[in-house]
């Protein structure tokens, strides 16, 4: 096995933290539809809260607040952003990024909630 250049070796973290943020909401929007479907598994409970606050939101003050450079200040940000130097064919690690369909999850919805034997 090869190594990877630590900017390959980003775009595949990347790449499978997005597939798991997304299969994550997934699974979270089932839950929140039908928080007693399948909540308990073999290690875990998911338990569905809800939570209200308010929160401040400045586009909601007046343009003259909004754009006063006394209420503005700089902020210096450093991104990593990738772009792919080459089309590739084959990824550079067998299996990489990981790959999942739906087919290889267990499925959000069940016929009936899931229940457990009590002992």
């Amino acid at each position: 096995m090869r190594r990877l250049a630590p900017a390959d070796e980003l775009a595949e973290i990347r790449a499978e933290i997005t597939r798991l943020h997304a299969r994550a909401e997934q699974i979270e929007a089932a839950l929140i539809r039908n928080p007693a479907q399948r909540n308990h598994g073999a290690s875990h409970v998911a338990e569905v809260t809800e939570t209200r606050q308010t929160e401040f939101d400045p586009a909601l003050l007046p343009d003259t607040l909004r754009t006063d450079p006394q209420f503005q200040r700089e902020v210096v940000r450093h991104d990593v952003v990738l772009v792919p130097a080459k089309p590739q064919s084959e990824p550079l690690r067998p299996g990489w990024p990981i790959r999942r369909t739906a087919e290889q999850s267990l499925p959000l919805t069940m016929p009936s909630p899931l229940t457990l034997p009590l002992h």
